[in-house]
Parts: C-alpha cells; structure tokens; sequence
C-alpha cells in the first residue's frame, strides 16, 4: 500500500522552528506525500523549502478553535493561498453547530470556499466535541457545500479520529466527499485502518515513523 499518496505531513506546533519546518518539507519531497501542513506563518518557508517539487501545502484557519468570526477566517485563507498554499484546512465554528445555527455554519464555509478560488477546501468538524447527530448535520453542510473534504479533528481537541467517526460519515456524506482521518494517527496499522475505512486523505506528525515501518 502506497500510504505516502494519503499523508499530509504535519507540524503544528506552537513551538515549531525554521529548521523543523525544513526538516518536514525535506521528508515531505523524500517520501511524496500528498502535503505538508502547516500553521499560517510557515506557508511562505514551506513554498521556499518545497521549491518546484509537486508537494502541495495544506494551512490551518481558525486552528484550532474555530471560533474567529467568519471575517477572519476568510482573511486568513486569502493570505494562505497568496503566500503559496494549495490546500486550506478550516475549522468550523463547533459553538454555531452545537446551537443549530447551521445557516451560519454554512455561510461560513461557503465564504472560505468561494474565497479561495477553487484551491481544496477540507472542512474540520472536531468530531470528539460532537454527538452523532452533530456529526451527521455537520456532514450534511459539507455536502451542500461540495467541499472537496471533511475533516476529522484538528488534533488539539480531546481525541482524535476513530473509525466510528468515519463509519457515520461515510453513511451521510455524497459520492464527491473525500473525508480527511487525522488526530492521533501515529502508526502504520493507524493509517491502514483508516483507509480501509474510507479515508482518502490522513493527517499526521508521525509521517516520517510510518514510512520507516512501511520500508521494514
């Protein structure tokens, strides 16, 4: 299995340096993974240390909160996409979700999206602070959006994926929504599973270690 196509490699760290930003692009380009992902600030090094190699970047918005105002969020992703991102990972206002404001929910979403012309747009829902039913509405939006991806967890919340949360995406979401598995993916077995369960894209701090057990 070719996990590297699946990986956005990712260092969000607060305390993230210049060289471990390099550090991530160098393995991104050795490995071939499908991203780097990184926080705002880094979009410009990433593109620098990427140069013309096809390794796309992917930057958080409203990480990891969620809860800018829509303004911001969009603002964030305008400067992302000019600073050379191809990929934007936003995360929703989960206080909108939980209070059914699911018309504000999608207006932001829609904004993002249509800000950002047409570059993907992968939607974090940050499933453990959310019941199945939040779930299933969240995946609902982003049907109706036609957002290239849902989001699993920004990693920051109280758990990352599980395959449950995959299994009732995949029973809600259209036939064009790819679901994004991230949170807690550390190992090579991780990785399988969540492709195995309908995950076409994994995001992951541990891409270095997956890869070296895969050439095992």
């Amino acid at each position: 299995m070719e996990v590297n196509k699946y990986i956005d490699s990712t260092n969000l760290n607060a305390f993230a340096t210049k060289s471990d930003i390099k550090k991530l692009c160098e393995d991104a380009i050795k490995y071939k993974f499908a991203s780097v992902c990184v926080n705002p600030y880094y979009v410009g090094l990433a593109k620098k240390y990427l140069g013309d190699n096809p390794v796309d970047i992917t930057c958080v918005v409203g990480f990891p909160l969620g809860m800018n105002k829509s303004m911001t969020k969009e603002y964030e992703a305008i400067a992302a996409i000019e600073d050379g991102a191809n990929e934007i990972d936003m995360v929703i206002n989960i206080g909108a979700l939980k209070d059914k404001n699911y018309e504000y929910v999608q207006k932001e979403i829609e904004s993002i999206r249509d800000a950002i012309d047409g570059k993907i747009l992968k939607v974090i829902i940050e499933t453990c602070y959310l019941n199945e039913d939040e779930i299933i509405k969240a995946t609902e939006i982003c049907n109706n959006t036609f957002v290239n991806f849902i989001k699993t967890s920004t990693g920051f919340g109280t758990r990352g994926a599980s395959i449950s949360d995959l299994e009732t995406i995949n029973k809600y979401k259209s036939e064009i929504l790819e679901i994004k598995a991230s949170g807690g993916i550390k190992t090579f077995d991780d990785v399988a599973n969540f492709i195995e369960a309908g995950a076409t894209r994994i995001g992951t701090s541990h891409a270095e270690e997956i890869m070296n057990v895969e050439e095992k």
